[in-house]
């Protein structure tokens, strides 16, 4: 699953707000949402994420930058984890990016590797570079 827009989904601190302003010809604007450009906004994502997945990271779901996956050794409990995952998404008023999210697979691509039931195996689409490269 794919968080859509990942960190523009967490709204910032009434206090932060008017460090992130800009002017424009239309007047004095600020962000309520956390803006793409601050430095710690990947990583105070990541801090919300482990915080909301805290029970289930590393058991039935993983998680890195704006990429979920949840994982289940059975079929039949698969849907339970999806539905807990969901939950809590709801919860947190945290959106997916429909387009770039995939359900009840066997295998998937994540951060650039294939992840089956096997284990984690390297992506033919990445290494094709390097098995067609001519010889120097």
């Amino acid at each position: 699953m794919d968080a859509s827009f990942g960190y523009n989904q967490i709204r910032m601190n009434p206090d932060d707000q008017e460090k992130t302003s800009f002017i424009t010809d239309k007047g004095i604007y600020c962000n309520v949402v956390m803006p793409f450009g601050l430095k710690n906004a990947g990583a105070i994502y990541l801090r919300l994420v482990n915080k909301m997945f805290n029970e289930q990271l590393g058991k039935t779901m993983e998680a890195s930058t704006d990429d979920m996956l949840v994982k289940s050794l059975k079929e039949s409990e698969h849907i339970q984890h999806l539905d807990q995952c969901f939950k809590i998404l709801n919860e947190y008023g945290m959106k997916l990016n429909h387009a770039k999210c995939t359900f009840g697979v066997p295998y998937g691509e994540l951060l650039g590797y294939i992840v089956t039931q096997r284990g984690i195996e390297a992506n033919p689409n990445q290494i094709n570079a390097f098995l067609t490269i001519p010889s120097p």
